[in-house]
């Protein structure tokens, strides 16, 4: 047995224990530094501390499991799993896939790199990107304990819909020439790279490690730029002000500007609801305050900075855009219904 597959339990053993003692080394890191919790410079110092560390072992560990998997699956293959040939199949799975994975915005984007390296459809990889962040069971629970079943049913159904939708949309509109040229030419040479019969584990595991290197090495800076952003912003949300512009008699334009005050902002959705809770007790409208909820988790800037390095600005200002229509159209369902 090789030197490789032997380390291979003990790098994953350390990885998890790694990733499972990250929000008490945050913690303690914190206080060691001798900032506050509670107050606006410690909870970004802490979102840093705790954020940083959490995106990469989630991309590291993606990529490199992803990079394992392309030495047995091809890219042809994971195209045709995903892609779904009717109805969009692809975008369903994926959308449910997102319900299911407890991430923010850009704990997201590791898997969303992963699914592009692997040949999946740029389409069905954006309804993940939209779901796993926006409609996520962590939301849903939330949801359920803050306003009742009738609000979490309700979000989820528009979220999915939205996810799907915008998927399906995206995916038709042929936007794979704004993939960035790395990530191209890495998903056009996956099969006459690795793709070899007989391969050893070892091989295997090769495989697995040149993948980390190709993409992380590449995307590390934008995610501490992107982070480092998320931080500097993390804890400072107005209240006072967002419940002002996003109050029951407020004019029709509170909403499009709910959403797009919530684009600058990054948190993930256990941060936000006590915060749309807070709003909703100064007089928000339900519809305008989870609009901007779902603009806050699901377009926030620190994940557009990190997919800049995989997505050209126009793929990135096209899946905004679209995403914003759909983030409008719930608010507007959620404020006429209730």
């Amino acid at each position: 047995m090789s030197a490789r597959l032997l380390a291979l339990p003990i790098a994953a053993a350390l990885w998890l224990a790694a990733y499972l003692n990250l929000l008490p080394l945050a913690d303690w890191l914190t206080m060691r530094l001798g900032f506050e919790r509670g107050s606006g410079l410690g909870e970004a110092v802490h979102f840093f501390i705790y954020d940083t560390p959490k995106v990469l072992l989630l991309l590291t560990g993606v990529v490199f499991v992803m990079g394992v998997v392309h030495t047995f699956v091809t890219p042809d293959r994971t195209r045709a799993l995903l892609a779904g040939r009717r109805l969009g199949l692809g975008n369903v799975l994926a959308a449910l896939l997102g319900v299911v994975t407890p991430f923010c915005s850009c704990s997201a984007v590791p898997l969303f790199i992963g699914f592009l390296a692997a040949g999946v459809p740029l389409g069905v990889t954006l309804s993940f990107l939209i779901a796993a962040p926006m409609v996520n069971e962590v939301a849903l629970a939330l949801l359920f304990g803050l306003f009742g079943w009738q609000v979490a049913l309700l979000y989820l159904a528009l979220g999915l819909t939205v996810a799907i939708g915008a998927g399906l949309l995206l995916g038709r509109l042929g936007l794979e020439r704004h993939l960035e040229d790395w990530v191209r030419a890495m998903q056009s040479s996956q099969s006459a790279q690795w793709q070899r019969t007989g391969l050893d584990w070892s091989a295997r595991i090769d495989a697995g490690l040149a993948h980390v290197r190709e993409i992380v090495g590449r995307v590390w800076p934008y995610i501490l730029v992107g982070i480092a952003l998320g931080a500097a912003i993390h804890g400072y949300v107005p209240q006072d002000f967002m419940a002002g512009i996003m109050g029951r008699e407020a004019p029709w334009w509170s909403l499009p500007v709910a959403v797009l005050i919530g684009v600058p902002m990054y948190t993930n959705a256990a941060g936000i609801l006590p915060i749309i809770e807070a709003l909703l007790g100064k007089g928000a409208a339900l519809g305008t305050s989870l609009a901007f909820m779902m603009s806050v988790i699901a377009l926030s800037l620190p994940e557009m900075i990190i997919l800049r390095k995989v997505l050209k600005l126009p793929l990135i200002a096209t899946f905004a855009a679209i995403v914003a229509c759909g983030i409008l159209l719930v608010g507007v369902i959620f404020n006429l219904l209730l």
